[in-house]
């Protein structure tokens, strides 16, 4: 009997971890050669990203550091439905290529991850998956009004996002907000294959909310 009630447990789990794998392919792209059709770069608002994580030690939570936008990620892109992700097995990222990009991320274990999640559907070797990188955050042009902000303020979402398309000579929609609980996530900008900017589809994440809380840099 108790044989009886172990594979019923184990029959039991086995389906839940299926269950939960299948759920995971329809969200994402697995094959590894998954088509993308553009670029989004991402740059979170340290401030807000600090503010919840309080244990955090990367670069961009050090008092002092006065980190405003940070680079997140260059995510593969599809115009709709599911968004390319972990589209192939990812070796780590060499050690001499961590220590220079450590340069635009925060932290080593970011590096590793935007690879392993979003760089390998890039069709590139991680080299020149972190040069487009590199070429997309070094281009972007971020409007001195958020640059050092003395005391938190709320921020229009479309003023921020009409800013950034000026600051950068950019489309009228190729920025995005994302936002949670009415404090902004991330700025991310559309950018073709060749890193131009271009208009933002629905599969673009944007902050539902009118307005947006920006935290104090410190």
């Amino acid at each position: 009997m108790k044989r009886i009630y172990v594979s019923v447990a184990i029959l039991a789990c086995v389906s839940v971890v299926i269950a939960v794998e299948a759920s995971k392919r329809r969200r994402t792209h697995t094959n590894p050669d998954a088509k993308f059709d553009y670029y989004v770069l991402a740059l979170s608002w340290a401030p807000n990203y600090c503010a919840g994580h309080p244990k955090d030690q990367s670069n961009e939570c050090r008092i002092g550091q006065q980190a405003n936008f940070v680079l997140h990620g260059l995510w593969p892109q599809a115009s709709e439905g599911d968004q390319p992700a972990a589209c192939a097995p990812a070796q780590p990222v060499s050690h001499e290529l961590v220590r220079h990009m450590l340069e635009y991320f925060p932290s080593r274990g970011l590096i590793q991850h935007e690879w392993q999640q979003h760089g390998v559907c890039s069709g590139l070797s991680a080299a020149d998956y972190f040069g487009k990188v590199e070429q997309a955050v070094n281009g972007l042009k971020i409007p001195d009004q958020y640059r050092n902000l003395g005391q938190g303020q709320k921020f229009n979402v479309k003023d921020v996002e009409r800013s950034f398309a000026q600051a950068n000579n950019a489309p009228a929609d190729a920025f995005r907000v994302s936002c949670h609980s009415g404090e902004m996530v991330n700025l991310q900008a559309c950018l073709s294959k060749d890193l131009q900017y271009r208009a933002c589809t629905i599969s673009a994440q944007e902050c539902p909310a009118p307005q947006v809380l920006m935290r104090a840099t410190r």
